[in-house]
């Protein structure tokens, strides 16, 4: 099935327009959230199923700050000089994650290029903060590449998250306008080297659509996770964040997306998450169990 478009104006398609959802436990996961000082991609990524997640009780924390040290094209999360670790923040995620009494917590990072392990111990800290506070709670982290320092990706591995997650975002052609910053070859590495290191553990990545990117790219990008071991993998719709950030190249539709999760599914992935909502966090659990959402 060919890569099938929707409407290539920024308007939205009636596919991507939901209801801001603020019921059930929307408002206790915010209290909560400001009671510990804690960020989230959710909020600062601007995530369009951040009523949703936050009203079914989770969220996906952010942490190293909330200020990153690239300026990716597409991401909402502000970028500027970061202030120093917390050193708090692990025990706080982990007390965060208890009392929403989470059974699969993702922790994500924004990237930091200032510190010389990119913030990779930190990211451990957290990891064995949880445990400790949590016991029996799949941890999933989703990280920058570390500048491909293969030691600071050691670090992390070594803290055996239950998954761990590094997105490549785009195909190679658009890396460039992108990620400026980033390489497609790196971000393929840190990936093989935590299959390197503990080949037993489960490896995720995902992609933005709708960038100008052609239906061959995205399997060509898919064809080279599965080449070193990637098991999981998501795809949905890039959205613009604000008017300073890539507009949207085309609106790609559900049904195109669920092409993608079947040639997904073809290739060898153990779990394909792949409509036009869906992000890297979205229903990470029953990704991580097996479960689509296509």
């Amino acid at each position: 099935m060919p890569y099938e478009h929707g409407r290539t104006a920024q308007r939205l398609p009636a596919w991507l327009r939901r209801p801001i959802a603020h019921s059930g436990e929307y408002r206790a996961v915010e209290g909560l959230l400001e009671e510990l000082h804690l960020s989230t991609v959710c909020r600062e990524a601007k995530c369009p199923n951040r009523g949703e997640c936050y009203a079914s009780g989770t969220a996906t924390f952010l942490i190293a700050g909330d200020v990153c040290t690239r300026g990716c094209r597409f991401c909402a999360v502000e970028t500027r000089v970061p202030q120093p670790l917390d050193a708090g923040e692990p025990a706080r995620v982990a007390e965060a994650v208890a009392r929403l009494a989470l059974r699969h917590a993702v922790v994500t990072m924004v990237t930091r290029d200032d510190l010389a392990d990119g913030a990779a111990a930190h990211v451990a800290a957290t990891i064995a903060a949880i445990r400790e506070a949590a016991p029996g709670v799949a941890v999933e982290v989703l990280v920058s590449d570390f500048g491909g320092d293969e030691t600071a990706i050691d670090t992390v591995a070594d803290a055996t998250p239950d998954v761990f997650n590094h997105n490549l975002e785009t195909v190679p052609r658009l890396y460039a306008e992108v990620r400026p910053g980033a390489s497609y070859g790196r971000s393929l590495r840190v990936l093989a080297r935590v299959k390197e290191r503990a080949p037993e553990m489960p490896t995720k990545s995902g992609l933005m659509l709708g960038l100008g990117e052609t239906h061959d790219e995205v399997v060509s990008v898919m064809r080279d996770l599965r080449a070193i071991g990637c098991d999981l993998l998501t795809l949905g719709q890039y959205l613009r964040p604000s008017v300073k950030h890539l507009p949207v190249a085309e609106f790609v539709t559900p049904e195109a997306f669920a092409a993608l999760a079947r040639e997904g599914y073809a290739l060898g992935f153990s779990g394909v998450a792949s409509a036009p909502l869906v992000r890297s966090s979205y229903h990470a659990a029953e990704l991580a169990e097996g479960g689509a959402r296509a």
